[in-house]
C-alpha cells in the first residue's frame, strides 16, 4: 500500500499522537535538514548534483515508486516508458567469455572496436530502476526453478541472468548442456549457495513445430496449434518462475496444422500452397494462451506459488538487407521522438498483455520491454556476430546480427526489472 493510501490522519482525544506519525514527522525533519546542509555544500553547475539526486528519491519514496510490478511495472512504477540516459559503465557489469555466453553475442571477444553501448542506462518516467543486485535476485529467488521458455531472446535473457550472478562472485556449474556442438536448445545452470536452477527451453514458437525450427534448409515451419512444445511443457511442473519469450518466428512463412487430426488451418505467407491466409497474430496469441494456461492450470503452480512473466515483443534493428555490413552499424540509442514502436511490434505486444491479463492478472506479470528495446538499435553484435569481422577487409556481403544484443549489454536491463517484479511478488 503506496503512502497516499493511508486512510486520513484522526486526532485522537487526550493529546497522544500514533508513534507512526511522529517517527514520520522526525525522518521528514531530517531529511529537510540534510537538504539544507547539501544546499550550502554542494558545488553549483553541477548537471545533476547531490540536491537534485536526493530530491528525486525523496519523491520516489512519496509516491511509493520504484517498487516493481506488472504490465511493464504496476505498484506505483511502469517500467514500460522511459528514456535511455547516459551513465558511464553501467553495463560493464562482466566479461562475456568468462561465463561462456553463445559466442556470436561476445561482441567484445569478436572486436568490436565501440562500447559506448554499455555507457547507458533505462530511466523509467515514473520512477528510478535500480541497478541489478546479484544478492537481491538469489533471495528472491531462493530454492526456486527459474525456467525462460521461448526463442532465441529468452536464450540471450537467460544468459545474460547467469553472467549477472556470477559476476558477483556467485559460484554456479552449467549442470546441463546439449549434446549437439554449437547448439543451446537446452541449457540449466545451478546456483548451490542459494539453492537457485536456471534453465533455458528452446520453444520458438511455445507450441509444438517441426520444419525449419529443426532444419534451417527447410524453407518453412510446420506448426501444430493445439499441442505445446513437448520438452517444456513436460517440466512445467517443475518451474517456479517461468519467464517466456516469442515473436520473431511467426513472421516466417508458416503452415499452421492441428496435430491430432492433422487438419490444416491456414498458412502466413505461402500463397503457392492454396490454404488459407491467417496471419500470424491469432496463433502469436493461441500459443501464448496455450502456454499460460499450462503453466497456471496445474495444482503444482499454486503449491509451488508460481511467478509467471510473458516477456513482450523484442524489435530487431535490420535497416538494410540482412548480409549487409552496415545494416545495423548504429552506435547511439535514437534520440526521443526519433523512432516509434511499429504497428506490427506494437500489436504482437498488446496481445501479449492482453493474454497475460485474461489469463489471471494478480498471477502473470508482464515483462514489457518492446519501447526499451525499441530504442536500441546500437545494442546489437551486428557484423561482430563473427571474430574480426574485417580482418581481411569490408567484405560486400556478410551476414549480421540485428535482433539480440551483446552480452554485456542492454537485454540486462531485461534482467533488472525482471528483479523488480520478483521482488514484488515476494512482498505480496
Amino acid at each position: 500500500m503506496g503512502a497516499y493510501d493511508e486512510p486520513p490522519l484522526r486526532h485522537h482525544h487526550g493529546g497522544v499522537q500514533p508513534i507512526r506519525d511522529i517517527f514520520t514527522s522526525l525522518i521528514y525533519v531530517a531529511l529537510c535538514l540534510a537538504l539544507l546542509y547539501l544546499l550550502c555544500l554542494t558545488p553549483r553547475g553541477s548537471p545533476e548534483n547531490a540536491v537534485s539526486a536526493m530530491l528525486r528519491h525523496v519523491t520516489i519514496a512519496s509516491s511509493g515508486e520504484g517498487r516493481g510490478g506488472g504490465g511493464g511495472g504496476g505498484g506505483g512504477c511502469d517500467y514500460s516508458e522511459g528514456r535511455w540516459v547516459a551513465a558511464a559503465g553501467h553495463a560493464r557489469r562482466y566479461n562475456g567469455t568468462a561465463c561462456d555466453v553463445k559466442g556470436s553475442e561476445d561482441c567484445a571477444r569478436n572486436g568490436r572496436p565501440d562500447t559506448g553501448y554499455l555507457d547507458w542506462r533505462w530511466r523509467p518516467a515514473s520512477c528510478e530502476l535500480p541497478a541489478f543486485d546479484a544478492a537481491a535476485f538469489l533471495a528472491a529467488a531462493r530454492g526456486r526453478h527459474v525456467a525462460f521458455v521461448g526463442d532465441s531472446m529468452a536464450r540471450n535473457q537467460a544468459e545474460s541472468l547467469v553472467c549477472l550472478l556470477a559476476a558477483a562472485a556467485f559460484p554456479y556449474r552449467l549442470v546441463y548442456r546439449d549434446r549437439e556442438p554449437g547448439t543451446r536448445k537446452f541449457w540449466r545452470w545451478a546456483f548451490p549457495t542459494h539453492g537457485v536452477t536456471v534453465s533455458v527451453y528452446w520453444a520458438p514458437f511455445l507450441v509444438m513445430a517441426a520444419g525449419r525450427p529443426e532444419n534451417f534448409s527447410v524453407q518453412h515451419n510446420l506448426v501444430y496449434l493445439d499441442t505445446l512444445a513437448e520438452r517444456w511443457s513436460a517440466d512445467a511442473d517443475t518451474m517456479d518462475v517461468a519467464v517466456i519469450s516469442t515473436g520473431h518466428w511467426f513472421w516466417n512463412p508458416t503452415v499452421y496444422y492441428h496435430h491430432n487430426g492433422g487438419e490444416v488451418l491456414g498458412v502466413h505467407n505461402l500463397p503457392e500452397l492454396n490454404h488459407t491466409e491467417i496471419g500470424f497474430f491469432s496463433p502469436y496469441r493461441e500459443a501464448i494462451r496455450m502456454s499460460l494456461e499450462r503453466l497456471l492450470g496445474s495444482a503444482a503452480a499454486g503449491r509451488r506459488g508460481r511467478t509467471v512473466v510473458v516477456t513482450t515483443f523484442s524489435p530487431a534493428h535490420f535497416e538494410k538487407e540482412w548480409d549487409d555490413p552496415a545494416t545495423c552499424a548504429r552506435t547511439r540509442p535514437y534520440e526521443d521522438g526519433e523512432k516509434e514502436v511499429g504497428g506490427i511490434e506494437g500489436e504482437l505486444r498488446s496481445i501479449a498483455i492482453e493474454e497475460a491479463a485474461a489469463a489471471a492478472r494478480s498471477r502473470v506479470e508482464v515483462l514489457d520491454v518492446t519501447r526499451l528495446a525499441t530504442m536500441r538499435p546500437d545494442g546489437h553484435p551486428g557484423v561482430y556476430m563473427h571474430r574480426d569481422p574485417f580482418a581481411r577487409g569490408v567484405p560486400e556481403r556478410l551476414q549480421s546480427d540485428c535482433l539480440h544484443f551483446c552480452l554485456p549489454g542492454q537485454v540486462d536491463t531485461f534482467n533488472e526489472i525482471l528483479l523488480q517484479l520478483l521482488i514484488k511478488k515476494k512482498q505480496q
